[in-house]
């Protein structure tokens, strides 16, 4: 039996329970470092997934602009 998930996969379970996600989250939860590039094959796969920039403040106080990826409700 194999339990070998790939990270697509996971990232979408997550998406389908969270319904969101940026990049520090894909790193931290899941272990992903090229979130854009798995946003990318979900969409080649018909997922409906819309990008939005988010002001975050960084731990230096500057404020950092983010990309959040969001599930669409179809």
């Amino acid at each position: 039996m194999n339990d070998f998930r790939t990270q697509t996969e996971e990232l979408y379970d997550y998406l389908k329970t969270h319904k969101q996600i940026t990049q520090m989250k894909a790193l931290r939860e899941l272990g992903i470092m090229r979130l854009a590039s798995r946003i990318s094959d979900l969409r080649r796969q018909g997922v409906p997934i819309s990008k939005e920039m988010v002001s975050v403040k960084a731990k230096n106080g500057r404020v950092a602009s983010v990309a959040r990826y969001t599930l669409e409700e179809v």
